[in-house]
C-alpha cells in the first residue's frame, strides 16, 4: 500500500492469463522459429486501468487512466503463461475500473486470454476481464487495444466514462472501406462473392459475381481488400491454393492453433488418400470404376492399407445392404443427412402423401449439365405415410428437358417400386437419381446457402454495431465462432471454380449460380423452425399443441427433436433478453440494436433489403424471435445438415453426388449388361471411384468434431458474464438441453419410432446436444465451426 500525503492508495493484484504463439498456428504469416521465445515479457507488456466513473477533464470525458504496469512472476502451463500484475489505483480518485488499455511492444503477438483483478476489500467481488484476442505489436495498429469489464451494458447505461471507449472501438472494427486488409487488422466489413472465379487461368474457370444484382442476388461475405482480377476488374484476385490459409478474416475470426492443428490434420489425411500411389492395391479394380458392393465395401473394412484407411460410415456399421431398401429411402428423408426438404402434398386431405420435389430447381440446368461428362434428371417422388409411421416411396418421375425446345416442355419417365429383375435395377438406380438430386441440394442449398452464406451477414453487423459491453453482443457471440474463417476457407478452396463442390455434385460448374437463384425465395422469418415445418406442409399451427405446432408425421425424427431444441433456445434468449430490456421502448432507444438491424437488412443481406417481411425490431418479442432463429441457424439447423455427412454420405451408393450416363434404354447394351449384373450397372451409373474418393474425403473432414468444440449449452470461459441472474438462466439452458438428450436417447432405444433408427440400425443423434471429439453423428457447436 503506497501514500501520498495523507491519502493511501491501494495496490489492485492481477492474474494475466496469455498464449503465445507457437509454431503451427498458421492464422499468421508470422512463424516462431525454434529457438523464439518471450523469455521475459517485463517491460515489453504494459497495462493501464481506466476508470468507469471518473472521466478526465478534458473533451473527450474518458475515463481516467491508472498508471502503467508490467507483468510478472511468470508461470508457465504448456502452451499458456500466467503472470502477476500489480496496479495502484486510488479509489478516491479514479472509482472502479472499467477497462484496460494493454500495449504489446514484443515483435511478435500472443493471446490473451484475460485478466482478474483480486478485490480491494471484503465488500467487493473480484473483476474479470474475458479477452480471447490477439494482440499484435502496438506499432500494426492505429490506436491502443482495449478491452473491457465482464459487464454487460446498453449504450445509454454504459458509464459515462466508457461511453467513448465503446465508440472508438466500434469504429476501429468497422474501418474505412479501402485498401487491402492485413493479417492484423480488426477490421469487418462486406463484399459480394466475386473470388470464386478465377478468369485469369481462362473462360473455364470465370463465374458470376454472386451479390449486389438483381439476376445473382446473394448474401454478403466479408470484404478482405484484395486487388481486382487483370483479367476482370469485377472479380477479386484469388490467392494460390497453398496460401488459402493465408485468406484474410479479422485476426479473432481464426481457428485457434489447437483447431488448426486438427483441421490440417485430418485435410492431410484425407489428401493422401485421394492421391495415394498404393490406389490400385485395393484389388481388381481401375481408377474409375468400383466393380460391385463389395469392391466399395474394400475401402472400409480391416486390412485395407492405412494411408487409404477411411473409417465404416454409420450407415453400413451394423447392416451393409438395408440401405438400398425402399423404407430407408423414405426414413432419409425424415432422419438423414438432408431433412428439411419433404413437403406435403397440400390438396390431400387426409395428409398421408409426401413429395420430395427437384423437379422446378434441377430443370433449368438439366439440358446444361447433360452436355457435360454429369448427366442428370429432374425429379419428383412421392411418398405415402403409413400406419407404422414409415414413408414407402410410391413413384418416382425422372425429366428431361425437350429434345426439341425448351418450348415444348419435358419428357418424364415413371418409375415404381419393383424388387426383381430389371425392374428392380431400374428402380434402384431411379432411386439413385433423386439421392443425387437430393445430395445437390442439400450441399449448396441446406447446408451452404441456409446455414453459411445466411449467418456471415449477421456475424459482421454484430461486430461492427454491438459493442462487446451490449447484453446481445454477448449473447450472439459465441455463435459466431470460426463461421467467417471456414467460410472463407470455402471461397478459396471448395466452392471456387474447379473446386472440390464442382467435382463432386451435380451442378458442377453452375454449382454455386444455382445458390443465388435459391437465394431469390430466402424468407428470414420463415427460418424458424416451426414456421418452416408449417411453410413445406408437414405441419400445421397448432395453439394446443406443445410447441405451437402438430407434426403431419408423428414419427418424424428431425422435426420432433429440432423442435425441442428451437423451444429451449427461445427460453432461454426470451429470458435471458427480458433481464436487459423491461420496455419495448428501450429497444427502440438502444442505438446500437437499431444500427445493427439497419445494416444487417440494407447491408449484409442487401439484396432482400425492400422485402416487407423484415422484423421491424420495435419491441422485445421481434428481438426474441430474431435472435432465436439466428442461433438456430449457427447451431442446431447446421448440425442437422453437416454431422451427418459421413455417416450417411460416407458410403457413395447410399448418397451418390454425380451421374455418368442416363437411364439405359431398351435395345441397349448397358440394357442388357443391367439385367445381368444390376450392380455393375448402377455403380457404372453413380460417381466415378476417383471423385467417390474424392468426396467421401471431403465428407470425413466436415463431420468430424475438433477438440476444441464447443456446444449448444456450454461456454468457453465460466465468467463469460458478471450478471448472476444471466448466469442462471444459462445454467437452466443448460439442464434442459441435458433432459432432451436423455428423452432422444429413450426415444431412440423405444421400437415404436421406427424412423429412429430404422433398417439400418443408426439411431437418430444428429440434435443430440454434446459430443466426444470425432466422427460421432452426433453433437450440436454452438456455431457454424467447420
Amino acid at each position: 500500500m503506497a501514500s501520498i500525503g495523507k491519502r493511501e492508495i491501494k495496490m489492485i493484484n492481477g492474474t494475466v492469463l496469455l498464449m503465445k504463439k507457437t509454431p503451427l498456428d498458421l492464422g499468421s504469416s508470422q512463424v516462431l522459429a525454434p529457438h523464439e521465445t518471450y523469455e521475459v515479457l517485463g517491460h515489453k507488456v504494459i497495462l493501464q486501468l481506466v476508470s468507469s466513473v471518473y472521466g478526465d477533464q478534458g473533451k473527450s470525458l474518458k475515463g481516467k487512466l491508472g498508471n502503467p504496469s508490467q507483468l510478472r512472476d511468470e508461470i508457465k502451463t504448456g502452451s499458456e503463461s500466467k503472470f502477476c500484475v500489480t496496479f495502484e489505483w486510488d479509489h478516491e480518485v479514479l472509482g472502479a475500473p472499467g477497462a484496460f488499455i494493454i500495449k504489446n511492444l514484443n515483435t511478435s503477438e500472443f493471446y490473451l486470454k484475460s485478466l482478474t483483478l483480486e478485490a480491494s476489500d471484503p465488500t467487493q467481488d473480484t473483476s474479470q476481464f474475458v479477452c480471447n484476442s490477439w494482440v499484435y505489436p502496438a506499432e500494426k495498429y492505429k490506436s491502443d487495444r482495449i478491452f473491457f469489464v465482464n459487464q454487460a451494458w446498453l449504450p445509454s447505461e454504459t458509464p459515462a466514462a466508457l461511453r467513448v471507449y465503446r465508440e472508438e472501438e466500434l469504429l476501429t472494427l468497422r474501418g474505412n472501406g479501402t485498401g487491402k486488409l492485413q493479417e492484423w487488422d480488426r477490421v469487418y466489413d462486406y463484399d459480394c462473392y466475386n473470388d470464386l472465379g478465377d478468369p485469369g487461368n481462362g473462360p473455364l474457370y470465370a463465374r458470376p459475381v454472386l451479390g449486389g444484382s438483381v439476376e445473382y442476388p446473394y448474401p454478403r461475405r466479408g470484404r478482405t481488400g484484395r486487388p481486382p482480377s487483370k483479367a476482370d476488374p469485377n472479380s477479386e484476385n484469388r490467392l494460390p491454393q497453398i496460401a488459402s490459409f493465408a485468406i484474410y478474416v479479422p485476426r479473432d475470426e481464426k481457428f485457434s492453433p489447437l483447431k488448426m492443428t486438427d483441421v490440417l490434420g485430418n485435410a492431410q489425411k484425407a489428401i493422401a488418400q485421394v492421391f495415394a500411389p498404393q490406389l490400385a492395391s485395393l484389388g481388381n479394380l481401375s481408377l474409375n470404376e468400383f466393380n460391385s458392393f463389395e469392391d466399395v465395401l474394400k475401402v472400409y473394412e480391416p486390412g485395407t492399407p492405412v494411408f487409404l484407411k477411411y473409417p465404416t460410415p454409420h450407415v453400413i456399421r451394423e447392416e451393409k445392404s438395408a440401405w438400398m431398401s425402399d423404407e430407408e429411402f423414405g426414413r432419409e428423408t425424415l432422419a438423414g443427412l438432408n431433412p428439411v426438404c419433404i413437403t406435403g402434398l397440400k390438396a390431400m386431405e387426409v395428409n398421408r402423401l409426401f413429395i420430395l420435389n427437384y423437379h422446378d430447381i434441377v430443370m433449368p440446368y438439366a439440358r446444361k449439365v447433360n452436355t457435360s461428362h454429369s448427366k442428370i434428371y429432374a425429379s419428383r417422388t412421392v411418398l405415402f405415410l403409413q400406419k407404422d409411421g414409415t414413408l414407402r416411396p410410391l413413384a418416382i418421375e425422372l425429366s428431361l428437358p425437350h429434345p426439341d425446345g425448351d418450348q415444348l416442355g419435358s419428357i418424364s419417365k415413371v418409375f415404381t417400386p419393383a424388387e426383381n429383375g430389371v425392374e428392380g435395377a431400374l428402380w434402384q438406380i431411379a432411386k439413385a437419381f433423386v439421392a443425387i438430386n437430393d445430395s445437390g441440394v442439400h450441399q449448396l442449398l441446406s447446408h451452404w446457402l441456409r446455414t453459411h452464406a445466411s449467418v456471415e451477414p449477421f456475424v459482421i453487423a454484430a461486430n461492427r454495431q454491438l459493442s462487446v459491453l451490449h447484453p446481445v453482443y454477448k449473447l450472439l457471440h459465441p455463435h459466431f465462432r470460426d463461421t467467417m474463417h471456414i467460410n472463407a476457407l470455402a471461397r478459396q478452396a471448395v466452392l471456387n471454380a474447379g473446386g472440390i463442390v464442382e467435382k463432386t455434385v451435380f451442378p458442377g460448374p453452375l454449382s454455386m449460380e444455382l445458390t443465388s437463384i435459391a437465394y431469390r425465395d430466402w424468407v428470414f422469418p420463415d427460418q424458424a423452425l416451426p414456421a418452416e415445418l408449417v411453410k413445406r406442409g408437414v405441419a400445421v399451427e397448432d395453439h394446443s399443441s406443445k410447441h405451437g405446432v402438430r407434426l403431419l408425421i408423428e414419427d418424424y425424427p428431425y422435426a420432433v427433436d429440432g423442435l425441442e431444441i428451437w423451444s429451449a433456445i427461445k427460453s432461454w434468449v426470451q429470458e435471458y433478453i427480458s433481464l436487459y430490456y423491461k420496455s419495448d421502448d428501450m429497444l427502440q432507444k438502444d442505438t446500437e440494436i437499431q444500427a445493427w438491424w439497419k445494416e444487417l437488412c440494407e447491408v449484409g443481406h442487401g439484396d432482400k433489403k425492400d422485402e416487407p417481411w423484415w422484423p421491424k425490431m420495435q419491441t422485445r418479442q421481434e428481438l426474441i424471435n430474431s435472435v432465436t432463429i439466428i442461433i438456430w441457424m449457427a447451431s442446431a439447423l447446421h448440425a442437422a445438415v453437416n454431422f451427418g455427412q459421413y455417416p450417411y454420405g460416407g458410403y457413395a451408393p447410399n448418397r451418390p453426388g454425380m451421374s455418368r450416363r442416363l437411364i439405359p434404354e431398351p435395345g441397349t447394351p448397358e440394357y442388357e449388361e443391367l439385367k445381368v449384373n444390376p450392380v455393375k450397372g448402377y455403380l457404372k451409373t453413380i460417381t466415378p471411384q476417383f471423385q467417390t474418393l474424392i468426396g467421401i474425403s471431403a465428407l470425413e473432414v466436415l463431420s468430424t468434431h475438433t477438440s476444441d468444440e464447443i456446444y449448444l449449452g456450454q461456454r468457453d470461459s465460466a465468467e463469460w458474464i458478471k450478471d448472476k441472474e444471466a448466469l442462471l438462466a444459462f445454467e437452466r439452458f443448460g439442464k434442459k438441453l441435458a433432459e432432451i438428450e436423455e428423452n432422444i436417447t429413450k426415444m431412440n432405444n423405444d421400437k415404436k419410432w421406427r424412423n429412429r433408427t430404422g433398417p439400418v440400425k443408426m439411431p437418430y443423434t444428429l440434435l443430440y446436444p454434446t459430443s466426444e471429439p470425432g466422427l460421432t453423428a452426433k453433437g450440436i457447436p454452438n456455431s457454424i465451426s467447420i
